[in-house]
């Protein structure tokens, strides 16, 4: 692993609305916003600021999240379980907050991470202007 800035920096997005396909919560909680309060809980102060959205669009596939950072390439990764994942996705985002540009080598990823990313967004670019 690279040495990048650190965890400071980077927001761990959870979708609050994901549901397990076929499942039905109970009406009071989702699987992703029991995920978002284990990955709170257990990220602690020198880990990524996990941050609860309401949806990130990948509704068929579990519950969802995203790794974002300043110039940093951002990630969505799906199909995780509520319980059973939280430790995969804060190693995940600790390998996220270890590379300087965000992009963690395949095979250094968590192995539910390689078979799971829903996308990969580069980070923003200056516009150009056009010239006249």
């Amino acid at each position: 692993m690279t040495t990048g800035r650190g965890a400071a920096d980077i927001e761990l997005l959870v979708c609050m609305t994901c549901r397990r396909a076929g499942v039905e919560p109970p009406a009071d909680t989702r699987e992703g916003a029991t995920l978002f309060a284990a990955l709170a809980e257990a990220a602690g102060p020198d880990g990524p600021r996990v941050v609860p959205v309401e949806c990130l669009s990948n509704c068929r596939a579990g519950c969802t999240v995203a790794l974002r950072g300043p110039g940093r390439w951002t990630y969505v990764y799906g199909a995780l379980h509520e319980v059973e994942h939280v430790a995969t996705v804060l190693d995940g985002a600790a390998r996220y907050a270890a590379a300087p540009d965000g992009l963690v080598p395949w095979r250094e990823r968590p192995e539910h991470f390689r078979r799971n990313c829903v996308a990969r967004v580069p980070p923003p670019t200056p516009v150009l202007e056009k010239p006249e």
